[in-house]
């Protein structure tokens, strides 16, 4: 794992992003006082889970973004990201880099991101404190805390020394657990004490709801047989109804089959539609000639009537024309004798006869002309005669074909009234299906009327009707006007003992139920208390069996790191003997055996909890407690420390920031090669003045201020001497 950048966005002075790579082993970070170079510092720390600002060095948390210069706006938000190199899967996630950013706004809120993604800060604190990284150990030192280890409390020095073993996560898991633990007992106390106010009470209930149970007996038996009653008139009507459904499927086939027969006589059908002789056009134009031939020989007839009346009344005419000559043949005749008439009175008689003669014989030209007006009228009948006989003749060619049109027709007709008749047959058959169809669903819906009936009986008698459907197959049969009488006992004790107090029932049955509740949760929460305890007490067994076997081990290297520092002498770390704060009084309900074992736990407990203590001998000089010592011997051994601490359980990096501060120039230069080999275990950014740090980096960044308030980086790889502007 390898700490590959870190960038600041709005970050106390650096208002710019501002980016420092690293690559490995030294950097140092170098500058003139109030340049900004603890504020890289800071900014790791706050990145790993710092909270307080006044160990950000800051009165709020606003102080920590970017305030502003008078060339400068202020910005509205602060950022910080670390960047690491997890190739190796040092981090326990999936990913080759994880970038850690933490951001935050003037309003006060702020945000963590793992690779993006926006988590707890509980999660981040957890995530480091697997990787032996925190905010209150050895790994990070501010500005004038070289003699932080030396200065703090037994009970600190063991959380700084369990923070470099990685034994923090342990810890955080044991007051997550302790934690849930005191919330799991007061709500055991909270629970009893429900639980123990609530046994009077369902102890009254219980005793007023005795006088019941019998009748409640009497209930369920009522209940039981009218499930059984219920069921089988259900049984018996379904059975009913299961008898239509084959019969009506079996009509339905009978349907679909005659459906499709009806479909093809219908076809048949619309094929001798199809057959319908085409000249039935024919014989329609035929009809129409006919009629029109035969209007048209009525026409004639009637004018060859006409014609026979006007020569037989001209040969009439004729007739008295020969007579009227016969008559002057006769007047010659009376002339002549007239000549020898003497008498006047005889004469003028003959002559009216003669002149009535003449009259005649003039009337006799006229009818000489009337002869021939008879001969045109003759040719007129002949020629109508001929066309009559024409017309007959014709209307004769017509009837021949309209008779030979008819027979083709009445062939038509003979099929088409055979195929028409089938398929009228086949529709008598599909109607009486129908009909014996509804009459199937009649006596169908006569049985569900029943159905209906029946559930309304079961509604009323508070059953479920979809319930007492199941499993019907199963139920007994039994004699329906037994199960009846038997129904109507029932209802008849239940009805003469009174009406229930269904109030106090109810109260009776939910104050049960939650003492029932109550009770399961008390076992629940007694279990999850036995488990944490376990839990706990697990996690101090491994946190103090590593601790103490780690311990061995840094005296060792305690032991070895003093000499080099002090020249000589003897240091060693051990646990601080257990002071009881108070006096534990013995109780006086408990057996000596189990009293015994109270105070071993205790005992043990207390081991646990134990501060370090830090025992040493310096060359030529005694000492008799830590603060005789002076700052610079206070810093070395604070250092010892740390390089022990560091060679047992190395953790990814160490931020220090100036804690050479306090060193003379041979313990500065000590110190810089020892950071100078254990930097092939852990990785190192130091903020220093002193040269002989300087000059162990392996990359150097200066922080200046070109602009007042504003810093700015410059860095330097010592191996191929580059400055860059950052």
């Amino acid at each position: 794992m390898l700490l590959k950048r870190l960038e600041l966005i709005g970050f106390k002075s650096f208002a710019n992003k501002t980016v420092l790579d690293f690559s490995g082993g030294i950097a140092g970070v170098v500058g003139p006082n109030g340049s900004g170079k603890s504020n890289i510092i800071d900014a790791v720390r706050w990145v790993l889970g710092e909270r307080e600002a006044k160990n950000l060095r800051g009165d709020k948390v606003e102080d920590l973004i970017f305030a502003g210069t008078q060339k400068r706006a202020r910005v509205g938000m602060a950022q910080v990201s670390l960047i690491f190199d997890n190739s190796t899967g040092f981090f326990p996630v999936d990913f080759s880099e994880v970038s850690i950013v933490k951001r935050i706004g003037r309003e006060g809120h702020s945000q963590y991101f793992l690779n993006k993604a926006e988590v707890r800060l509980k999660d981040i604190v957890s995530f480091f404190a697997k990787a032996r990284l925190g905010t209150h150990g050895l790994t990070i030192i501010n500005q004038g805390e070289g003699d932080l280890f030396v200065k703090s409390s037994p009970e600190e020095r063991r959380e700084m020394i369990e923070e470099i073993l990685g034994l923090r996560q342990y810890q955080i898991k044991k007051k997550d657990a302790q934690r849930k633990l005191k919330n799991t007992s007061v709500n055991i106390d909270k629970v009893k004490a429900v639980v123990e106010e609530i046994i009077p009470h369902l102890k009254f209930l219980k005793r007023q709801t005795a006088k019941w149970e019998k009748l409640s007996e009497t209930e369920k038996e009522l209940n039981d047989l009218e499930r059984i009653y219920f069921k089988n008139k259900l049984k018996e009507i379904f059975v009913e109804l299961d008898k239509f459904t084959p019969r009506l499927k079996e009509i339905d086939e009978k349907v679909f089959q005659k459906s499709k027969e009806l479909k093809i006589l219908q076809e048949e059908l619309r094929k001798v539609e199809d057959s319908r002789p085409s000249n039935r056009t024919q014989l329609n134009d035929i009809q129409l000639k006919k009629d029109e031939l035969f209007s048209k020989k009525s026409e004639q007839e009637k004018e060859l009537g006409r014609l026979e009346a006007k020569i037989e009344f001209s040969s009439l005419v004729k007739i008295d024309s020969q007579k009227a000559i016969e008559t002057l043949k006769d007047l010659r005749i009376v002339i002549k004798n007239l000549s020898e008439e003497s008498d006047l009175e005889k004469l003028k008689s003959k002559l009216n006869e003669v002149f009535l003669k003449i009259d005649n014989f003039l009337n006799f030209g006229s009818e000489q002309g009337a002869s021939n007006e008879l001969l045109e009228l003759k040719k007129s009948k002949d020629e109508l005669s001929n066309k009559i006989t024409g017309i007959v003749n014709e209307l004769e060619e017509f009837r021949k074909a309209e008779t030979n049109i008819s027979s083709g027709l009445e062939s038509f007709n003979f099929e088409f009234k055979k195929a028409f008749e089938k398929v009228e047959s086949k529709k008598d058959e599909l109607a009486e299906l129908e009909s014996d169809k509804n009459r199937i669903n009649f006596n169908a819906e006569r049985f569900n009327l029943k159905m209906q009936d029946l559930k309304t009986q079961i509604e009323q008698a508070g059953k479920d009707v979809n319930e007492l459907k199941s499993n019907l197959e199963d139920v007994a049969p039994t004699s329906v006007f037994e199960t009846e009488r038997k129904i109507f006992k029932l209802k008849a004790e239940i009805a003469s003992a009174g009406e229930i107090d269904h109030v106090l029932l109810d109260e009776f049955k939910e104050t049960e139920k939650r003492h029932d509740f109550l009770s399961s949760q008390l076992i629940d929460l007694e279990k999850a208390s036995n488990d944490l305890n376990v839990l706990i007490k697990d996690l101090d067994f491994k946190i103090n069996d590593e601790f103490i076997s780690s311990l061995n081990k840094i005296n060792e290297e305690f032991n070895k790191f003093f000499q080099l520092m002090f020249g000589g002498g003897k240091a060693k770390l051990y646990l601080e003997k257990f002071k009881p704060k108070k006096q534990i009084l013995p109780d006086e309900s408990l057996a000596d055996s189990e009293q015994k074992i109270i105070e071993e736990l205790e005992d043990e407990e207390n081991e646990m909890s134990a501060g370090i203590e830090i025992d040493l001998s310096l060359p030529r000089k005694k000492i008799r407690g830590l603060e005789m010592l002076s700052g610079g011997e206070k810093s070395l051994l604070s250092i010892a420390v740390l390089f022990a601490l560091i060679s047992v359980s190395p953790p990814p990096f160490l931020v220090l920031d100036e804690i050479d501060a306090a060193l003379d120039e041979r313990n500065t230069r000590r110190f810089a090669e020892l950071i100078k080999d254990f930097s092939k275990k852990s990785q190192f950014i130091i903020v220093t003045h002193n040269r002989a740090t300087m000059e162990a980096a392996d990359v150097l960044y200066g922080v200046t201020m070109e602009e007042s308030g504003v810093s700015k980086i410059l860095s330097i790889d010592l191996s191929n001497q580059p400055i860059t502007n950052r």
